[in-house]
């Protein structure tokens, strides 16, 4: 048994050992334990036992919800042969901390050209998977933010209304310039004239789709992970897969083959990408400001002209 196993509480230990035990049929149900990168929100470790390997996310209690959204996320998403996702064995709170127990999954960063052409594809096909309204069954979150997903058959109305002005009144709370909220609340007001040509269906979406979390299985299959899932239009995972960078050329070229965009992505991707970059600046703070002042001015001006 791993030190670093013994000095989890011994609640946690419990939980995780039955809950792994359960899964692969071996008891004791865990042999090791190990700390790997897994993003900034949550603690990740590498749990091991002589029969399998497993991801474990530990945090506060209080954000159990956070897993178990997260939980229903890869649930719906692996209802899409295309995609990887890990299988959940097992969520909950143990010792003040909750937990998510993951299948483990050796994966590679999406770069060659082959493989961006497989990943394009299967986003595509991901986003065949339709619902009769945007939104989503339960709320969810976008990292540790909370994301309302309330049901709306109007794109314009749903994304101003679940989206901006959410994000918006939480910057308004963190004291942030009055000019952002000011011309943000009136960019929600007039969403609708940047849809005039554009009536997207909804899709389901991964809802957090950066190259932090998507990659490729051994076998070369498109893997997604840490999702904030909800139906919406499918040019908003585009947008965020290009906000930082990280996907090759061939997976969008393999995406627009497989089903063309509308014309005026381009514009739309700056209003996806502002949601972004303000859950950007109300989670780690002013660095992101300037950079969401220009794309809501960029947008008014669009919408002005």
């Amino acid at each position: 048994m791993s030190s670093l196993y013994c000095h989890l509480d011994s609640a946690l230990q419990n939980a995780l050992s039955e809950v792994i035990g359960s899964d692969s049929g071996s008891s004791p149900g865990i042999d090791s334990v190990s700390d790997i990168g897994g993003g900034s929100i949550s603690r990740a470790l590498l749990v091991e036992n002589a029969r399998q390997r497993y991801f474990v996310k530990l945090n506060d209690a209080g954000l159990a919800e956070m897993f178990a959204a997260e939980a229903d996320g890869l649930s719906a998403l692996a209802g899409c042969p295309a995609v990887r996702v890990p299988r959940i064995v097992g969520h909950g709170v143990a010792a003040r901390q909750a937990y998510l127990v993951l299948e483990y999954l050796p994966l590679q960063a999406l770069r060659e050209r082959t493989q961006g052409r497989t990943a394009g594809h299967a986003l595509a096909t991901l986003h065949r998977i339709q619902g009769a309204q945007h939104g989503w069954h339960r709320d969810n979150f976008i990292g540790s933010t909370p994301q309302s997903n309330t049901w709306h058959r109007n794109w314009p109305f749903f994304f101003a209304r679940q989206r901006l002005l959410p994000q918006l009144e939480r910057a308004r709370r963190h004291a942030q310039h009055d000019k952002l909220i000011r011309d943000g609340e009136r960019l929600s007001e007039k969403l609708a004239a940047l849809f005039v040509d554009h009536q997207p269906q909804p899709s389901l979406l991964h809802g957090d789709l950066w190259h932090g979390n998507a990659a490729t299985d051994a076998s070369g299959k498109l893997a997604l992970f840490d999702p904030a899932v909800y139906f919406g239009d499918r040019e908003a995972d585009l947008a965020m897969s290009e906000l930082f960078g990280g996907f090759p050329d061939s997976f969008y070229a393999a995406y627009r083959e497989a089903w063309p965009l509308d014309d005026g992505f381009e514009q739309r991707k700056t209003l996806y990408n502002l949601y972004h970059v303000l859950n950007h600046l109300n989670l780690f703070g002013g660095g992101y400001l300037r950079q969401a002042e220009r794309m809501i001015a960029r947008l008014l001006a669009e919408i002005s002209g």
